[in-house]
Order: C-alpha cells, then structure tokens, then sequence
C-alpha cells in the first residue's frame, strides 16, 4: 500500500511540473502546420521550445509588459529626439481642401505625352 502511494506521488509530482513549469516542445513541421494552436498557446503564458532534429534551437515566449510599453511609433521616436515638434492642432489639415477629381484617361494621357507617344 505504501509503495503505490509513493508511487502515485511521484506521479502527480511529474504531472505538476510538467504541466506548470517545463515549456512545450515542438519541431518545426508541427509548429508550422498548427501556427495559430501555438500562437494562442503562448499569448495564454505558455513557452514553447522549437527543435530541430531533436535539439533546441528556438524559444517562443509571451512578449513582456516592458517590452511592449518600451515600444514607441517612429512618429514619438522623432518628437522624443527633436526632430520633429508635436502638431498644435488636432485633425486633417486637408480637410477642407477641395477634393479634385480629373477626368477619366487623364493620367494615361499624360503619360503618353511624356514618353512622346501622344
């Protein structure tokens, strides 16, 4: 009795880690056949360990908070070096620009005079 107890123990012990604490392997082909299963798996937390040809050669995580907040625009990247200022108005500064329209075969035609085929 004693020994089945420890061996169940040994068994759920197994189940925890792996579970909770190793990361997934996957080989290549799996990986690429079943992207979406993967990519849903890690933005729930998990990591997922690429192979090839049985060793390790990739680690897929879940990006960190610092990461994505570090992540700037190339727009805020230029206001934050001062190559740029910041607009000091808000909205669509062609807004009330007419809106032009030529009409159909126009930019055909000007083509054509420019190549000299008109």
């Amino acid at each position: 009795m004693a020994r089945t107890k420890a061996s169940l123990c040994v068994r759920l012990a197994n189940v925890a880690t792996c579970g909770y604490i190793r990361s997934m392997e996957t080989g290549i082909r799996e990986l690429k056949d079943n992207l979406s299963r993967y990519i849903r798996r890690i933005e729930s937390g998990e990591r997922i360990a690429v192979t090839a040809h049985g060793r390790v050669v990739a680690e897929l995580v879940p990006p960190s908070k610092a990461s994505k907040a570090a992540r700037r625009s190339r727009y805020d990247e230029l206001v934050a070096t001062g190559v740029i200022r910041p607009a000091l108005e808000g909205g669509d500064p062609l807004e009330e620009w007419p809106d032009i329209r030529l009409p159909r075969g126009t930019a055909a035609k000007l083509i054509d005079a420019d190549r000299g085929e008109a």
